[in-house]
């Protein structure tokens, strides 16, 4: 009796397994998420740092969340990691239709979204202004002026969410943050929109400058991986949400320095 239902089990496993879908082959998706042998990561560069940024040490290599998830991701897949480094997540987007990367982690909105596919949501920031030393405004209603000029990083999220939250004051894009860096410290530009934290560790580096208290607008940074490109969607979806899982997103955290900032999924 005991054997007889150990066979119809058994059987009933084989009739199950055959009735399900195959899973990818190694091969098949390290062809598609790595066509040239090498996971190819593309990372936006500044000395701010945080969930987002990377920055390029002395000796030429690139730290940051991003750089240590791709390398997390490139040994999982069992394929070196390559960086191909950008001044920032615009130039990322515009990149993404010439084939040059893989898999980035960078900041989503509708426009983005057309252009690529993401994953889990692995930080959500505030993004607010910073004012030169000086300035007179306090709020988002005394900053929005006509004649007002305010900078953000050409191309982003933050630019186009500043551009519809100032209908006075005129955004103007420029490619790098320490040019923007330059122009504030200078008194050329009167704000600079950005993350919170990044703007919190900028207020300490040029005397007289003040974030503003209100948010306009919260960010979303994502994995992203080219259009069309499932079973690569499908492999940094689980990585990410495992990431978060066990532990390894907040290790990934505390090492590039942001022990105190907690890990915000959406």
């Amino acid at each position: 009796m005991f054997n007889q239902h150990l066979s119809r089990l058994a059987g009933l496993v084989l009739v199950a397994s055959a009735l399900m879908p195959a899973p990818a082959s190694a091969d098949a998706l390290k062809d598609e998420i790595a066509p040239t042998g090498k996971l190819r990561v593309a990372i936006a560069i500044s000395p701010a740092g945080g969930a987002f940024w990377s920055t390029r040490n002395e000796a030429g290599g690139y730290a940051g969340v991003p750089v240590d998830l791709g390398r997390e991701m490139a040994a999982q897949l069992g394929v070196p990691v390559e960086y191909v480094a950008y001044q920032n997540s615009g130039q990322i987007a515009d990149a993404v239709a010439t084939g040059a990367w893989d898999v980035s982690f960078l900041p989503k909105d509708r426009e983005r979204e057309a252009r690529m596919s993401f994953g889990p949501v692995y930080n959500v920031s505030d993004e607010t202004y910073i004012v030169k030393a000086g300035s007179l405004a306090t709020n988002f209603a005394t900053l929005d002026q006509p004649g007002v000029k305010v900078a953000a990083v050409n191309n982003t999220t933050t630019m186009r969410g500043a551009i519809a939250h100032l209908k006075n004051a005129r955004v103007t894009g420029y490619q790098t943050y320490d040019q923007i860096f330059a122009l504030l410290k200078n008194g050329e530009i009167d704000a600079f929109a950005l993350s919170r934290d990044q703007l919190n560790a900028m207020a300490t580096k040029i005397p007289g400058t003040r974030v503003l208290d209100q948010t306009f607008r919260q960010a979303i940074t994502a994995v992203a991986v080219p259009l069309n490109r499932p079973l690569a969607l499908a492999f940094v979806t689980k990585f990410m949400t495992e990431a978060t899982a066990n532990g390894t997103l907040r290790k990934v955290y505390d090492d590039n320095g942001l022990k105190d900032a907690p890990i915000r999924v959406k």
